[in-house]
């Protein structure tokens, strides 16, 4: 049986260069050589905040990992084991052994639980920051999730921008940015970015979301543009191989990018093989490989 990541939940290094912050903050970027970058997710290659999620991210081929919080279930806060000094710092340890960064930690536990409704909300995405912080990470992602859809639950929208406008204050003071998923197409997102008013809120962009809703994928990319997106999730749903599926074209997508002056990581979340989907490495390996072949040939 194919599990998508919603379904999973519910049964380092760096800077990426791919997000915009105000002219006051300078990192140092490591992307000026590469300016596109490959990684997988360790909740989806089946090693959620396990240490061996970065020996299997280097079998796989690709360039970082972006790290999960942990469960989050009715606690709370995230079941986070990096919130311990000495696992954190094997995860950092193991990460600069591999030559690999963490892209971005994920808060996926939102993919089932109601951000606009938890009571702790602010504990949470706390817990994310200092864990970022702790582990010089610079961007957060964080999905509205079924129960945060802002298509099928409108009346949810003042109480989630409400409570982005707090997390936009939270992450500037933090030093990072979060990186949103919803369910709202291109100019609906820049709608909900200009209401939430913060530059330390952008968006988390998920190639499957316009293709699912039979929108352009290029028209979405331009209408956000450059400065919004903060990373991408470059996969479609499962099936096949991203070099099999005939309703992406990645030397297209790499094209619009170019041309909006775009540049930072390209995570792999799906885009399995139907036939063999737990089959880890061989699914992921094949992903990373073609993408690799398309956006840091030459």
């Amino acid at each position: 049986m194919t599990l998508n990541r919603r379904q999973f939940i519910t049964s380092g290094s760096l800077l990426s260069a791919g997000f915009f912050l105000p002219d006051k903050w300078e990192f140092a970027s490591t992307a000026d050589k590469q300016p596109y970058k490959v990684a997988v997710v360790d909740l989806m290659i089946l090693k959620r905040q396990k240490l061996g999620a970065f020996q299997l991210t280097k079998e796989i081929g690709a360039d970082g990992l972006e790290v999960d919080m942990g469960g989050l279930g009715q606690r709370e806060t995230f079941d986070n084991q990096l919130a311990k000094p000495e696992i954190r710092q094997q995860f950092l340890d193991k990460a600069k052994e591999l030559n690999l960064e963490i892209c971005s930690l994920a808060m996926t536990g939102f993919y089932a639980q109601s951000f606009a409704t938890r009571p702790t909300y602010q504990r949470m995405i706390q817990d994310c920051f200092d864990t970022m912080n702790a582990m010089n990470v610079k961007v957060a992602f964080l999905p509205l999730g079924t129960q945060g859809d802002l298509v099928k639950n409108p009346e949810l929208r003042p109480a989630i921008v409400e409570r982005l406008k707090v997390v936009g204050k939270m992450a500037k003071k933090a030093g990072v940015v979060v990186g949103i998923e919803t369910s709202l197409d291109a100019k609906g997102e820049v709608e909900l970015l200009r209401e939430i008013g913060s530059k330390n809120i952008q968006i988390y962009f998920n190639f499957s979301n316009p293709l699912k809703a039979g929108r352009n994928l290029h028209e979405e990319l331009r209408i956000l543009g450059r400065k919004r997106i903060c990373q991408i999730h470059c996969t479609d749903e499962d099936g096949v191989w991203l070099q099999n599926n005939p309703r992406i074209n990645l030397k297209k997508v790499k094209q619009t990018l170019d041309d909006m002056g775009w540049k930072g990581w390209l995570v792999i979340e799906r885009s399995r093989d139907a036939n063999d989907p737990r089959n880890v490495k061989k699914n992921f390996g094949a992903n990373a490989t073609y993408l690799k072949s398309i956006f840091q040939a030459g």
